[in-house]
């Protein structure tokens, strides 16, 4: 029997930029040492949900920090990453879809974990139309109101970019962390606590996928990553 089943998703859930990428279902029988059968995070169901660091850009799913937590932990796992996906912004809608305090409606129904991660994108274009966080905390505020009421039993959290060096990162993040604070939502800061340098060309030539991205981890990234984040989500 294979370890686990993949199923590449094919349907519409509400137009065809809200489509599921993978799901990946749990093995009966599973077996991993005690520390993982015991773990909070054994067996459950998680969403991930947000932009191309869900997609993983051009590679592939496979490589990804989330993923691998998911086989790790034995999770049916869903990924709604969308590249080019914004938090707040209509951007290209007709390549990238709405945006993602609009798309959560097309989310599953019932979910473990749901973990967001985004507010790349919008920090790119708030820094192109000369804008501040204003807008883009209003439509967060809307997608974590909406995510408390479509998940009411669900643990979530929200994942910030990295500490790109680039304008209005740092200030997304800071963001980030205040309205999900409002809204009683636990953040991982990636600028503060990642380890991930993207702004060192010689660490991206290593963990990224080409030395000019800031973005996108490859597959030994995502395992420099994922014992960074891993104990923030088993303490949620």
């Amino acid at each position: 029997m294979r370890r686990f089943l993949l199923i590449v998703s094919s349907f519409l859930a509400m137009n065809a930029f809200a489509q599921e990428q993978l799901l990946l279902l749990p093995q009966a029988g599973f077996d991993a040492p005690e520390a993982v059968l015991h773990s909070p995070l054994y067996g459950k169901t998680v969403i991930v949900f947000g932009d191309s660091y869900v997609q993983n850009a051009a590679n592939p799913i496979e490589e990804t920090w989330h993923y691998k937590l998911a086989r790790k932990y034995n999770m049916e796992y869903h990924n709604w990453g969308r590249n080019g996906s914004c938090v707040a912004y209509e951007w290209k809608s007709d390549v990238f879809g709405p945006p993602m305090y609009e798309r959560y409606t097309a989310l599953p129904d019932t979910a473990d974990y749901v973990i967001v991660i985004g507010g790349h994108n919008d920090a790119v274009l708030m820094h192109r139309y000369g804008e501040g966080t204003e807008f883009f905390r209003s439509k967060l505020d809307i997608l974590c109101q909406g995510l408390k009421e479509k998940f009411p039993t669900a643990k979530i959290c929200f994942v910030t970019p990295w500490n790109v060096p680039q304008p209005m990162y740092k200030e997304t993040a800071e963001a980030i962390e205040e309205v999900c604070g409002e809204n009683g939502i636990p953040v991982f800061n990636s600028v503060i606590n990642s380890g991930i340098t993207p702004r060192f060309r010689g660490f991206r030539s290593i963990y990224f996928q080409s030395p000019d991205d800031v973005a996108h981890l490859n597959a030994k990234g995502h395992d420099l990553f994922l014992p960074r984040i891993e104990p923030f989500l088993l303490g949620l």
